[in-house]
């Protein structure tokens, strides 16, 4: 443990040997064993392509608001696009924040299941040609970096190292580049509220500087301040599910700057095809005898298909893009 209250690893050591990577192996174990956050370090992500994202999220947000709201989500039937300030919310309440969401390049999909609607194409500014290019560029780099993850954590867990690409199919990422403008309110407002990431990774980056994270340990809320060259990596409740909580989710938020700073944050998140459903991994039995089953909140059911999870979360999140082209799914929860 260090003194950022979270456990610091580095990737680079599954690449130096037998040994080095054993040891990585068990620090991952017990780094989303015990707190379910860690920071990252050694990904091979560049500072020249984290300097091009930064500018580029810079640039987007310094747009004329028309041109910003060109592209807003509201929109698009998939929750593709921006959002503006209050747009979003968490727990009921609204976030302090604007973000641009991203996903997979897809065609619609008419008809199926309910998360089938979250699938089809982007919405890009047609003023920033460029924000695409280091999207894909920082997508496809840290897909690698996922993955590698995650073949490391089927081995720590006594599974076989392919273990999650047969279950993931085609992956679902989702890419949000946010920012939090300052508040001058004389108590800390929610940029986002409390709450734990529905799928199976997120990877975020943060401007360098910049604080406002916080994690949930023994109750209490600490710190997750950025480091430099390290992502700030967690675990989501699909893994909490495919382990029986032996991997257990974490609650975090984020607090808004106070104005006239503002912070912008990067998180990528990882998870599987919207139609594959993560078994239940077999543990070793000293692994199985400290998993303490999934976290049981009757407001936040925790659904073993990765789309009905992300589902969920969407339509909580964004209840104007649902009420304009989902009503029959909000009708069908509500009489559940």
């Amino acid at each position: 443990m260090s003194a950022l209250n979270l456990p610091v690893l580095d990737l680079s050591l599954l690449d130096e040997g037998p040994g080095a990577a054993a040891r990585f192996r068990d620090e991952l174990r017990a780094a989303t064993h015990d707190v379910g956050f860690f920071y990252l370090t050694g990904t091979g992500v560049s500072a020249e392509l984290e300097a091009r994202l930064l500018q580029a999220a810079k640039d987007f947000f310094a747009l004329p608001e028309a041109e910003k709201l060109s592209i807003e989500n509201v929109t698009s039937p998939h929750f593709r696009g921006y959002t503006r300030v209050g747009g979003e919310r968490t727990q009921g309440r609204v976030d302090w924040r604007e973000q641009i969401d991203i996903g997979p390049e897809r065609d619609a999909i008419p008809g199926g299941p309910g998360y089938n609607r979250l699938i089809g194409p982007n919405l890009w500014p047609g003023a920033q040609p460029e924000l695409k290019d280091v999207v894909t560029e920082w997508h496809d780099h840290l897909t690698g970096v996922a993955r590698k993850l995650l073949r490391a954590w089927a081995l720590a867990l006594g599974a076989e190292e392919q273990y999650f690409d047969r279950h993931f199919g085609d992956p679902q990422t989702l890419i949000k580049i946010v920012r939090y403008p300052g508040k001058d309110d004389p108590t800390p407002q929610q940029g986002v509220g409390a709450h734990k990431d529905s799928g199976v990774l997120t990877l975020l980056w943060v401007e360098p500087g910049k604080g406002g994270l916080q994690v949930e340990r023994d109750g209490e809320w600490v710190d997750a301040p950025p480091v430099p060259g390290a992502f700030v990596v967690n675990i989501g409740e699909l893994l909490e599910y495919a382990t029986q909580g032996y991997l257990r989710a974490t609650n975090h938020r984020v607090i808004s700057p106070r104005f006239p700073d503002e912070r912008i944050s990067v998180p990528f998140f990882f998870n599987p095809a919207l139609d594959a459903r993560l078994p239940i991994i077999e543990l070793p039995a000293e692994l199985a005898a400290e998993a303490r089953g999934v976290e049981d909140d009757p407001t936040n059911p925790i659904h073993a298909t990765y789309g009905e999870n992300a589902l969920k979360s969407r339509l909580r999140a964004h209840p104007d893009v649902a009420e304009r082209w989902h009503p029959d799914l909000l009708a069908a929860r509500s009489a559940s």
